[in-house]
């Protein structure tokens, strides 16, 4: 993304979004200045209370077919608490139970509880982004965002959102692309 303003349906994303430290979440902001695709990360200040998926979209009139998700999901095995993080497209959800299920190798995979993945992450429950997310959390992108040409996802705040290519989300550091992740949302 070139430095200065896009125009995103009704967003006006401006980049490179490492230099507006008001709308990161501190975690994003190390993580932006330090990641080599972070010149290619836009922000875009919003309302906080249209942050979850289906508000923003229809508010700012972005398609959910570019807008994804991030979903923190873990699991036991032998002791040991795996967790993931979980990038699917707003039109679908992750696949916890059989794909997710796998690739952390657990018996059984859950959704983090809100306070757990808050305090794991220093980041704003329903703003929870790939990008600054502990290092020895794996990142599973589902192929459809990576192939994404420009993805809106959470900045770790509710008052804003990244944008992004696709492509970049499968360079964070600990990311794996996950074919079949992201399974249709029920109608």
């Amino acid at each position: 993304m070139q430095p200065g303003t896009l125009r995103l349906g009704r967003l006006d994303v401006v980049a490179p979004a490492a230099d507006h430290p008001d709308l990161l979440a501190a975690p994003v902001l190390t993580a932006l200045t330090g990641w080599p695709d972070g010149a290619d990360v836009g922000v875009a200040a919003i309302d906080a209370e249209l942050a979850d998926t289906a508000a923003f979209a229809e508010a700012y009139d972005v398609p959910l077919e570019v807008s994804a998700n991030c979903v923190v999901v873990g699991g036991r095995r032998a002791g040991e608490e795996r967790v993931a993080a979980c990038m699917v497209l707003a039109t679908t959800r992750a696949d916890v139970n059989n794909v997710v299920r796998r690739v952390l190798d657990v018996r059984k995979a859950s959704f983090l509880s809100m306070d757990d993945a808050v305090r794991a992450t220093g980041m704003e429950y329903g703003g929870i982004t790939p990008v600054g997310l502990p290092a020895q959390w794996p990142v599973l992108v589902d192929a459809a965002v990576a192939a994404t040409d420009l993805v809106v996802i959470g900045s770790g705040v509710r008052h804003s959102k990244l944008v992004l290519p696709g492509a970049a989300l499968a360079r964070l550091p600990g990311a794996q692309v996950v074919e079949g992740l992201g399974r249709p949302a029920p109608a």
